[in-house]
């Protein structure tokens, strides 16, 4: 069971991740999203999560920066996230994205890399390059995100090292019970983006019921859904009390009829894009 922020899952790769982490989607470069990272790794985060696409990664660099100065603790110590943006698909332009990602991240190394979306007929190209970098020890793992099971199966059947990490949508509402179990089967870990459907739940009265028989916000209870399902989450707060609020998860478990209410919510419902339909 996990027990504590920093508890970690260990990928099929040997490398550890940790259970949960801060994402930092659209929130703006410069001060606020150096801020929020700042405060997620001095209140014990140890994962970050970010993307070429956010336009944000040399603030969350500037923010692992200051964190590690002010906390004493070691790159090392920490777990980054970037992803790669769909318009740098392909085997050498994908190459040059890494580069500029992780010169804006001021780092040496990215512990892991993901494809970002399935752009067809490219997206193998770009998974034979996250397997260069990772042969040559510049990425410590890679995954895909936002890949059905169709795209992964393609992809394992051309590809020399299998993705450690899927992040896909995943809350209540998408449950994904088809996927998360073909990851499981293939040794894939997944990984929710978009945990809290982006608040589109907390007034939900089942949600609401079970979060106050444990005395915790319905926030909690879904991060905590998560977690008991297997699934890494990193959801998203710039405020620094939200970000110790959504980690206050630790101290309390749901039961098995409380994770059926919850599953049995599914509608197969998205807010972000389906990933056998975007024009990006």
């Amino acid at each position: 069971m996990i027990q504590h922020l920093q508890d970690t899952t260990i990928l099929h790769n040997g490398v550890k991740m940790p259970w949960f982490g801060l994402g930092v989607f659209k929130v703006p470069d410069g001060d606020t999203v150096t801020q929020s990272v700042k405060a997620a790794i001095i209140n014990g985060y140890r994962s970050i999560d970010t993307a070429a696409v956010y336009e944000n990664e040399e603030g969350v660099g500037q923010g692992i920066k200051e964190a590690i100065e002010e906390t004493g603790l070691s790159r090392e110590d920490l777990f980054i996230t970037s992803k790669i943006w769909n318009d740098d698909f392909g085997y050498e332009s994908t190459l040059a994205a890494f580069e500029t990602s992780l010169k804006k991240l001021g780092l040496d190394y990215l512990d892991l890399y993901l494809v970002h979306w399935p752009v067809e007929g490219k997206y193998i190209d770009t998974w034979r390059a996250l397997e260069t970098l990772y042969k040559e020890g510049k990425i410590k793992a890679i995954g895909v995100s936002n890949f059905n099971i169709h795209h992964l199966e393609n992809l394992l059947k051309q590809a020399e090292i299998k993705p450690m990490v899927n992040q896909v949508e995943y809350h209540p509402r998408l449950t994904q019970k088809e996927l998360h179990e073909f990851c499981k089967e293939h040794g894939i870990q997944l990984e929710a983006w978009a945990p809290l459907m982006q608040g589109g739940l907390f007034d939900h009265p089942t949600l609401q019921e079970i979060a106050s028989n444990h005395q915790k916000s319905v926030a909690q209870v879904i991060l905590r859904w998560d977690l008991q399902n297997g699934v890494i989450t990193i959801p998203k707060s710039t405020k620094e009390e939200r970000m110790i609020e959504n980690a206050a998860i630790f101290d309390f478990e749901l039961s098995a009829n409380e994770m059926n209410k919850i599953d049995a919510l599914n509608e197969n419902h998205r807010v972000g894009p389906d990933p056998d339909n975007f024009d990006f």
